[in-house]
């Protein structure tokens, strides 16, 4: 198998290391394959990438859409190093308001798998960071819905706090006040 599935602290967030294959070319790996993410509990189903490139101390998030247009992402950096951070958000939830991070870089080539009901987010570490996700759901701007990075009822530690924010990322609300409607158990 290409692929080593690590469950971090709230299990349905998954890290995956993919396998590389070096010779004096360079490294080939695969970074998804349907049948060993499934079997993996990742569910099939990609139906869009986005792509970003941001300097340093860019914070993006914490985003995530309401059901019915939920997404689950799986996340991969291609240049450069960010922090990822997955908040579980599902009501119910022995995890509710807990959060887990990793790092993810073009060096260790990891890739984390937040799932639906989950907010995520990233800071970047070092300028020009490319982050790719492939997403389970397509964009919708009606279902959009985020949370400030910095509430203190969640309290990430962030690697920095001096960062940078998209002015709709600064209006987010406290995840107390935040509209969500996602149960955990709910498939």
């Amino acid at each position: 198998m290409p692929f080593k599935f690590e469950k971090l602290d709230i299990p349905d967030v998954v890290l995956v290391t993919p396998k590389s294959f070096r010779d004096s070319r360079g490294f080939f790996m695969e970074t998804y394959k349907m049948s060993d993410f499934s079997a993996n509990g990742i569910p099939s189903g990609i139906m869009q990438t986005n792509f970003s490139v941001s300097q340093k101390n860019v914070l993006r998030g914490l985003h995530y859409q309401l059901n019915p247009a939920a997404q689950g992402k799986l996340v991969q950096c291609l240049r450069g190093s960010a922090f990822d951070v997955a908040v579980d958000i599902r009501k119910g939830s022995p995890w509710f308001g807990r959060w887990v991070s990793t790092l993810l870089s073009a060096d260790n080539r990891n890739i984390l798998w937040v799932p639906e009901g989950f907010a995520h987010g990233f800071l970047t570490l070092e300028d020009n960071t490319e982050i790719m996700y492939s997403i389970s759901s397509e964009y919708s701007k009606q279902d959009e819905r985020g949370i400030i990075w910095n509430d203190p009822d969640i309290a990430i530690k962030w690697p920095a706090v001096d960062v940078l924010l998209s002015d709709k990322d600064e209006l987010n609300p406290r995840l107390a006040d935040a509209e969500m409607n996602f149960t955990y158990g709910d498939k």
